[in-house]
């Protein structure tokens, strides 16, 4: 069964619709020859004897209340067209009305006859199908107790036939016509599926060979919503290519200015002259370009790890928060000694490694710096940790834009900082962002308390259930 069904999705959409069609059809003929067939059978001997016995009701009745056989009863022996209508009495067998033509088989007189001693008081009615000479007979008989007679009504095969096959006649051609139908809606329904598809198809075709094109599909169920996410893909990718592109290029200028100063110093002091006045001075440019450099490298090889090692080692880990702030406060204190840095930590501990979220707080503290004019201030309570600052306000295409991996800051310089605060805050199932604030610029990790969590679900399914 498994192995059928890859083989049926490894063929088109096409072959697939009339692989369905045709096991619709073979279905279809099978019901109809095997089961629709026995039901009309059914249905067709059973309206027979209902005909034959509704018919006999009235002769019965009079015989029960007259008692009398004149002319008149005669005339309901007579009435129907299609049946056959006669007595039985003492082993002898009355037609009557001149129906004598009707019958022409004295088989089926013995047959009746010795059919119609079997019924007595307490089995007062009998009904059958009886072939005789290759010709079928339905039969209906009824003992009446007053009269001792037994009233007989029979018809062969002709009526039966014409009515089997005006119902299965009708019945097929309203069976084929809704299959017709229904074909023709799933036909039209699987084109306007196939017909997007191959437009969707070809457009990523055509993006893989580096070509410019556009896709319009002007739909609002899930093949538009699959069409739009291509596009917009696309568009992502495509923004994130150039400025990957741009990034690289200003990276291997960054990388390229350190470099050339290096070597330009390291070469004058090896010719015994001194850039920068005097040995140690110029031996401290080396040193400090080599840490730019250093840092750089770092952060690009950091980038390229983190989610390995965030992944693979940081499973039920976590750590504690006031340790990291205080260590990376400690630390960074030293890069703008006239900021002012203000903290407000409680004791409280992040899912995540410690190495993981130290890299992170002390990127945040970084930018903060950069930008800062006279302080930044830290607060951290239970999964929630703000880093605040009184520098200029973003931008909001910045706001937008202020985790990604190859984005350009307010100051023209490409940075990886942020965007890898952003994978270490996601890995852990934290949410990071920054926005504009009254004095300046708030970065802010926190994750969502579950009552909150709950409170989103229940009116999303709430709005949910009235739209519908």
């Amino acid at each position: 069964m498994e192995n059928h069904s890859k083989l049926f999705h490894r063929i088109s959409l096409t072959k697939q619709f009339l692989t369905i069609i045709t096991s619709c059809l073979v279905a279809f003929l099978i019901f109809f020859f095997v089961i629709l067939r026995t039901g009309i059978n059914d249905t067709i001997e059973t309206q027979m004897f209902n005909m034959l016995s509704e018919n006999q009701k009235p002769i019965v009745n009079l015989m029960e209340n007259e008692g009398n056989i004149d002319e008149e009863f005669y005339g309901y022996l007579t009435k129907s067209t299609t049946q056959v209508d006669c007595l039985i009495s003492n082993g002898v067998l009355h037609i009557f009305g001149g129906k004598e033509d009707k019958i022409g088989n004295v088989e089926l007189y013995k047959y009746l006859i010795v059919e119609s001693q079997q019924l007595s008081t307490k089995n007062s009615t009998q009904h059958g199908i009886v072939r005789i000479n290759n010709m079928e007979y339905y039969y209906s008989m009824v003992y009446c107790p007053k009269t001792q007679l037994v009233v007989a009504s029979f018809m062969d095969n002709t009526y039966p036939s014409s009515f089997r096959s005006i119902l299965i006649d009708s019945t097929v051609y309203m069976i084929i016509l809704a299959f017709v139908l229904v074909f023709m809606v799933i036909l039209v329904w699987v084109f306007s599926i196939i017909q997007p598809l191959s437009q969707i198809k070809d457009y990523i075709k055509q993006i893989n060979l580096g070509k410019e094109v556009e896709l319009n599909i002007n739909r609002e169920d899930e093949i538009g919503q699959v069409a739009h996410a291509i596009v917009g893909m696309k568009d992502e990718l495509m923004k994130q290519e150039k400025a990957k592109e741009e990034m690289i290029h200003n990276i291997s200028h960054d990388l390229k200015t350190p470099i050339a100063t290096i070597k330009s110093y390291g070469e004058s002091i090896k010719d015994g002259i001194y850039p920068y006045g005097d040995l140690e001075s110029s031996v401290d440019v080396i040193i400090d370009n080599a840490n730019r450099l250093e840092k750089k490298v770092y952060n690009l090889l950091y980038l390229n790890r983190i989610e390995y090692l965030l992944t693979s080692d940081s499973e039920g880990v976590v750590t504690n928060m006031k340790e990291v702030v205080e260590e990376v406060v400690l630390n960074s204190a030293v890069i703008r000694p006239e900021i002012e840095v203000i903290t407000d930590v409680e004791e409280v501990f992040f899912d995540g490694l410690l190495e993981a979220w130290r890299v992170c707080i002390e990127n945040i503290m970084d930018n903060a710096f950069r930008y800062a004019k006279s302080y930044i201030k830290i607060e951290v309570r239970e999964d929630d940790l703000k880093i605040l600052n009184d520098g200029p306000k973003m931008s909001e295409q910045r706001i937008q834009t202020l985790f990604h991996p190859f984005e350009k800051g307010e100051k023209g310089k490409f940075g990886l900082g942020l965007s890898i605060v952003s994978k270490v805050t996601k890995t852990n199932n934290y949410i990071v962002e920054g926005y504009n604030t009254e004095d300046g610029v708030c970065f802010r990790i926190y994750r969502k308390p579950v009552v909150e969590e709950k409170k989103k679900n229940n009116s999303s399914w709430m709005k949910n259930k009235k739209e519908n």
